[in-house]
């Protein structure tokens, strides 16, 4: 099985490559040995996370949340370059629930061998201060998302921070 450099990056299920003995599918015997390989999907060096789910306090509970308009700002934003010095390194996608309703509007931030991190308190409006802290986590050199530039919504609003996978206490 072919391993990419970073021991931390996933591997996608939809990309897939499987190779193998060929015998079930054409009737004949395989004519090398059966071998697996996977593809490593490409890999964005930053995905935000918004919840699609968070509601505003006193929100009218028919009316469309406003993760759903705040994550739909972000994705657009994105799209058309909102996230300046970091093309093609933001994937902004939609999730239902990041389980802080408490503090809703709520957004993460992960990164491949980097920290993750949780906002919450959010506005509506804060898509372009998640794709400006989004550009700054995408050129952190040390997987850590820098304190100086970060937009104030995401100074006030953290809620967590979260270790890499292969993070050691040791390491400082």
């Amino acid at each position: 099985m072919e391993r990419p450099a970073n021991d931390d990056a996933p591997f996608a299920a939809s990309d897939t490559t499987v190779q193998g003995d060929t015998t079930a599918r054409s009737g004949r015997p395989a004519e090398a040995p059966a071998r697996e390989t996977l593809r490593v999907a490409s890999i964005p060096a930053v995905t935000l996370f918004v919840c699609t789910t968070c509601r505003l306090a006193g929100a009218d509970p028919q009316a469309d949340p406003a993760g759903a308009a705040l994550a739909r700002d972000a994705i657009l934003a994105a799209a058309n370059g909102g996230a300046t010095g970091a093309a093609g390194a933001i994937a902004v996608k939609e999730v239902r629930c990041l389980s802080n309703c408490k503090r809703a509007l709520s957004a993460a931030l992960v990164r491949t061998g980097g920290w993750s991190y949780v906002f919450g308190d959010l506005s509506p409006d804060s898509a372009a201060d998640l794709l400006t802290g989004a550009a700054l986590f995408a050129t952190s050199t040390d997987g850590i998302l820098p304190w100086r530039g970060r937009p104030d919504s995401l100074k006030r609003g953290m809620i967590a921070r979260i270790p890499p996978m292969s993070f050691s206490e040791d390491q400082r």
